[in-house]
């Protein structure tokens, strides 16, 4: 599955924005600004204005709905969901060329802050993966001690878990283990 450079750099933002919450069963990874800073510039997001308590409140919340899309089994209620968060948004589209990357398109306007760059980039690109009929490409890792999400780009639709190295393995030598266990 082919989503383009600026759609899958949005889902990687947002899939790594999910999984610093407690629900995926690690502590708090966004507790305070200097930590929601940390994340931005990890990530590279530019053009936002100056961040408040305030702004990592509605990070946390964004984060809470965004994971909700993730959660859902239907198409219906993902853009049900999807359409109440891009409404809330000041989407103002725009090209730009900055840091080193060729042109692309900020859908936000210079200055913005953190939850409206989040709110309009993460939405539009969750908006292009279900519209193109992928939504089932978003999910929970199915380790059963995980609840990060991910976004299985493989050719074939198998990614099964948010880490192979970790939960994969795990569960594979466990399986491995239970049979050598039985024999």
């Amino acid at each position: 599955m082919y989503l383009g450079h600026d759609t899958e750099q949005a889902i990687a933002v947002l899939v790594d924005l999910i999984n610093t919450g407690p629900e995926t069963g690690d502590p708090e990874r966004l507790p305070d600004l200097e930590a929601l800073r940390a994340f931005t510039a990890h990530h590279h997001i530019s053009d936002i204005g100056p961040m408040t308590k305030s702004d990592l409140a509605e990070v946390h919340e964004l984060r809470a709905q965004f994971r909700k899309l993730f959660e859902t089994t239907s198409d219906e209620q993902a853009t049900t969901e999807l359409n109440v968060l891009l409404g809330r948004s000041t989407a103002t589209p725009r090209l730009t060329n900055h840091d080193g990357y060729d042109w692309h398109i900020h859908y936000f306007v210079p200055g913005a802050s953190i939850g409206d760059h989040l709110a309009v980039e993460g939405g539009l690109a969750l908006a292009r993966v279900i519209s193109e009929g992928a939504r089932d490409r978003l999910r929970v890792c199915e380790a059963p001690d995980c609840a990060r999400v991910l976004l299985d780009v493989t050719k074939n639709s198998c990614r099964r878990y948010c880490d192979s190295r970790t939960c994969g393995n795990r569960l594979h030598v466990a399986a491995y283990r239970a049979r050598q266990k039985a024999i």
